[in-house]
């Protein structure tokens, strides 16, 4: 069994019932919504087809909703797109109007006042580059540097510069207030730029009463990478978009950084994501499988498919693939490093200490799986956090416990009725690992926990069994 996560993006090619349901059963973990793109009609619609597929196949999938954030676009050109050639003179207009190959309008109006003169600012993904002349009352001279095709709404953005754009935006707040009327599982923050981004969209929650939603923090922009530290501290996991980033950080630096990212999620025990291009011609693939079995090797916990599974023509095919290069590139992980690592880095307590005891045992025994009856999901992340190298079953009563890990490395939660016998975790998790694992006689598992059920609150026990 695979145990980095597979993230499918869900569009017009995976939203119907029957696709979703293949591509769950083909190792989709977890749904996202990209509200860039996404209505709340189309969401709730997902939401819905994706929690009768888990009732019918007794599956958890979770959902991550990605909030579109403080984006700045260009506005409507004349034949929705135009070419911008090397020593243009280009006006940037606060006011909307409809661009052609002289001019154009943002939808950002404090951008006149953000900029100085020789500010870069980078159009469409970075296929454009533009520099700052001068600023007028109301509009930004600019030269053409880099030539290329701009198209209507494409992204902006600006170099090395401090806008002072709302983080939260209006269409930001009424999804949050969906997605907690949902209960949607994990909160998906775009365009990050210090902690302060993520505390208010944490104070927004508590507005909303909501304790349960884990928050994702996209790192997308150069100022994301300057203030690392401080905004996994504060989040739940890291989403890093390798390809947003090389638009504002040089391309060579970009591996470097998503590997210490990675590093610092860990030592932080925070959850580390990252987005995949698996849509470009064969020899870009090829190139990209290398970089997922790299990011596999540095302890990702999950992988996140885009175009590939909302407008391409496979999206189970593609989710199958993925599922093939985790499960290949998994078996040379170096586990032990990772329990190593993340020991010297544990908070000094029962529950962490017996979790590193329970992968440790089950690495040096070879075991073939890790079983805990859980009301919260605590200790299930904390072994995850130390990689062990066989699945964990996290056994709770509760689903929405059983969808919040959906993103952490190894864990299968499974939905039982209830965890307060001994005896009844011990038959359970036989069960279910003889029915998930190809097993021979003499395998050992692991079952941990903490007893009594329901009135201890750390881990208390390990106890290996044969099969």
């Amino acid at each position: 069994m695979k145990k980095t996560k597979v993230v499918a993006t869900i569009g017009p090619s995976s939203k119907d019932k029957i696709i979703l349901e293949e591509m769950i059963l083909n190792g989709m973990n977890v749904a996202r919504l990209n509200m860039k793109y996404s209505s709340l009609e189309f969401c709730r619609e997902v939401i819905y087809n994706i929690r009768d597929i888990d009732e019918k196949l007794k599956t958890n999938t979770s959902i991550l909703m990605d909030l579109e954030g403080p984006y700045i676009t260009t506005g409507n050109f004349i034949n929705n797109e135009v070419v911008f050639n090397q020593t243009d003179k280009i006006r940037i207009y606060l006011d909307e109007i409809i661009g052609d190959n002289t001019k154009f309008s943002v939808s950002y109006k404090g951008l006149i006042n953000d900029v100085k003169t020789n500010t870069l600012i980078k159009i469409n993904d970075g296929n454009v580059e533009l520099k700052v002349l001068e600023k007028e009352e109301n509009n930004i001279l600019c030269e053409v540097i880099k030539g290329g095709i701009v198209k209507s709404n494409s992204k902006v953005n600006v170099i090395e510069t401090k806008l002072n754009i709302p983080f939260i935006s209006n269409k930001d707040r009424k999804n949050i207030e969906f997605a907690c009327e949902e209960k949607i599982d994990y909160l998906g923050l775009s365009l990050v730029t210090s902690s302060e981004d993520i505390l208010s969209i944490n104070d927004l929650l508590i507005e909303y009463n909501n304790d349960f939603i884990s928050i994702i923090s996209k790192i997308e922009k150069a100022e994301a990478f300057e203030e690392i530290d401080d905004i996994i501290k504060v989040s739940d996991g890291i989403m890093i978009d390798r390809e947003a980033l090389g638009i504002e950080i040089p391309p060579e630096r970009i591996p470097s950084i998503g590997k210490s990212i990675i590093n610092k999620c860990h030592l932080q025990g925070k959850l580390s994501i990252i987005i995949t291009e698996m849509e470009s011609t064969e020899k870009d693939i090829k190139a990209e499988i290398s970089d997922i079995s790299t990011s596999i090797s540095d302890g990702v916990d999950a992988l996140v498919l885009t175009g590939e599974t909302t407008i391409g023509k496979y999206p189970v095919g593609t989710v199958s693939m993925i599922k093939k290069i985790l499960e290949a590139s998994e078996q040379n992980t170096s586990y032990n490093e990772f329990i190593d690592k993340a020991m010297r880095t544990e908070i000094q307590d029962i529950t962490g200490a017996i979790a590193y005891s329970v992968v440790n045992c089950a690495c040096r025994l070879k075991c073939i799986a890790i079983s805990i009856p859980t009301m919260n999901g605590y200790t299930a992340k904390k072994i995850s956090r130390y990689r062990p190298n066989c699945p964990i079953f996290a056994l709770t009563p509760n689903p929405e416990v059983a969808r919040s890990l959906g993103l952490n490395y190894g864990i299968y939660p499974i939905l039982v009725d209830d965890v307060k016998s001994f005896d009844l975790i011990m038959k359970l998790s036989k069960n279910i690992i003889t029915k998930k694992i190809n097993f021979e006689q003499g395998d050992k598992y692991i079952i941990t926990g903490g007893y009594p059920f329901k009135e201890v609150k750390h881990t208390n026990f390990m106890k290996i069994e044969e099969l």
